[in-house]
């Protein structure tokens, strides 16, 4: 082999200076999956924030198995078919999403991001895709809707307090602020055992201890963005100190029935789903009532520890419900890819809270934008991949669930 020293001319394509302190759309760029900017979320989030979002309830095992479940997925491509063009969209609820996902109600926004939920809004309204924003969000009704435009597609998520004239305001409110629908959530009869909050000594709103002063000094933006900006505080509620357990405990109503969504709906002149769902029967009798929609949830792991997976769930309630009902799925997503799987086996739409608030914690609505980017071209490519053009074209036998003795 012979050998020879190389021209600078040769060199200079292969050298590629650059920044050394490179700005956060650049940094954002370079995340390429949900994990990647989770990693950055922590880098620049207290401790007490980024648990409280990235935590579950008790051993974090519903949690773990949700997206263990999505991890087994095995797919069956279909080769030779036009994928030159793919249609994202679907129809949700009676109109068009671009995306066959939203972002799920999320508690406490603004603590993770000074942004906070008008960011998660004005994102989602670039994507075409419905925002929900939570009875316990940091940002009033009417704020969110005058902070998107005309095209925004915004829902909200209620919990039935014990005080039912304090909860029927709120839906009110929501109405008249053009809402389209109302997302009810019935798994939180009590607050799950959140450990990391307890350990962290979480409290509402944040309060400095030592551990998050030492804390601080390596997270010095957040708490530039916290001090300088509006004081944290619930946009629907009545100001409260103390812990979320404490909070969840002494306002939502452990009596909600099944009688008792039949009123709500009766009050609302959109479409009602009901979040939450964790077992056929109670789908079926959902369906029965009149629901528009269900999303089988476990509330992201953060309720009943070892609570039913909604991906192994969702076949047998599609089968049970068929199309008497939208099924909705939640927990556990992280990829584009996991978004395709429920699709195929069922599910008509998909909700992300995580990985929305860990896009969110990187790099405020920009990071959001990058998180949508991210599942946008995970899920563009995975139904390419698998000989897809279309969300319609997805059926069960895309999809094979791997044994799980």
């Amino acid at each position: 082999m012979n050998r020879r020293m190389p021209r600078p001319r040769e060199l200079a394509p292969l050298v590629r200076f650059e920044r050394p302190f490179p700005g956060r759309t650049r940094t954002l760029a370079r995340a390429q999956t949900i994990w990647d900017l989770r990693e950055l979320a922590r880098k620049r989030t207290p401790r007490v924030a980024f648990d409280y979002t990235d935590g579950a309830a008790d051993a974090e095992i519903s949690l773990a198995r949700a997206r263990r479940a999505f991890e087994e997925i095995e797919f069956r491509p279909s080769i030779l078919r036009d994928v030159s063009e793919t249609d994202t969209g679907t129809t949700v609820l009676g109109r068009r999403v671009e995306l066959p996902f939203g972002i799920a109600p999320t508690g406490f926004t603004r603590m993770m991001q000074a942004e906070g939920e008008i960011a998660g809004a004005r994102a989602a309204e670039r994507a075409g895709i419905p925002f929900t924003l939570s009875t316990m969000g940091t940002t009033a009704i009417e704020e969110l809707a005058a902070a998107t435009g005309s095209g925004a597609r915004n829902w909200f998520q209620l919990y039935m307090w014990k005080d039912r004239d304090r909860s029927m305001a709120l839906v009110e409110r929501a109405v008249r602020a053009g809402f389209d629908t109302l997302v009810v959530t019935v798994d939180v009869p009590v607050a799950g055992a959140r450990l990391r909050d307890a350990r962290n000594g979480m409290t509402l709103p944040p309060s400095i201890t030592l551990g998050g002063a030492l804390d601080a000094l390596r997270k010095p933006q957040w708490w530039w963005n916290f001090l300088t900006t509006e004081p944290l505080a619930f946009a629907s509620l009545d100001r409260w100190s103390g812990t979320v357990a404490e909070l969840l405990d002494a306002m939502f109503d452990p009596t909600v029935g099944f009688e008792d969504l039949v009123w709500v709906r009766d009050q609302w002149p959109g479409r009602v789903l009901v979040k939450g769902v964790q077992t056929v029967e109670d789908a079926i009798r959902l369906a029965g009532l009149g629901m528009d929609g269900i999303v089988l949830s476990n509330h992201g792991g953060r309720q009943l520890d070892r609570a039913p997976v909604p991906l192994h769930l969702l076949p047998a309630v599609r089968t049970a419900v068929g199309d008497e009902l939208e099924i909705h799925l939640d927990t556990g997503i992280m990829h584009g890819a996991d978004i395709v799987a429920a699709l195929a086996l069922g599910a008509r739409f998909t909700l992300i809270g995580r990985a929305y608030l860990y896009g969110l914690m990187a790099g405020g609505e920009a990071g959001v934008d990058r998180a949508i980017g991210i599942l946008r071209t995970q899920l563009t490519r995975t139904m390419k991949l698998l000989g897809v053009a279309s969300i319609e074209e997805l059926e069960p036998a895309h999809v094979c669930l791997l044994d799980r003795r």
